[in-house]
């Protein structure tokens, strides 16, 4: 079984619905994900969308990295965007760090509608990037050891 680890800065977001994304696609991983400044909740609307796909992250909340920092994981995985954010560090016991970086959608403007189809996009980008690397790196290995 693989734990994984994924970090961001608030974990209301993108590390929420990449959870939700890779526990979907293997209940057999054990999965977390946490923030270095955790924010207060879950953002509303990255559960409305998940919620839209079948997913529902409601009962999540944000986690502070520090709760995990004597966890060791398999990965570790950041999805900081680059550009605007400092990405957070894993100082515990890991096998493999990556980095999947995501636009934050929190940081969206603009009217209701505009604001939910750059969650909807960050959704999907997550579902997607988060849905290749399953298969690259759990599936591949998963098949390699049944050889």
């Amino acid at each position: 079984m693989k734990r994984i680890l994924i970090l961001c800065t608030g974990n209301s977001c993108r590390s929420q619905m990449a959870e939700g994304f890779l526990k979907s696609f293997d209940s057999t991983l054990e999965v977390y994900s946490a923030g270095t400044a955790p924010s207060a909740q879950i953002h509303p609307k990255a559960v409305q969308v998940m919620r839209e796909v079948g997913i529902d992250i409601s009962g999540g909340y944000p986690k502070n990295v520090d709760e995990f920092l004597n966890t060791p994981f398999d990965f570790v995985i950041t999805v900081c965007d680059h550009a605007k954010e400092t990405c957070p560090v894993f100082l515990g016991e890991v096998k493999e760090q990556l980095h999947l970086g995501f636009e934050d959608p929190a940081e969206a403007t603009g009217t209701e509608e505009e604001v939910l189809e750059v969650f909807r996009r960050i959704r999907d980008e997550i579902k997607e990037t988060f849905h290749r690397f399953y298969l690259e790196k759990i599936e591949k290995e998963k098949g390699s050891k049944h050889d």
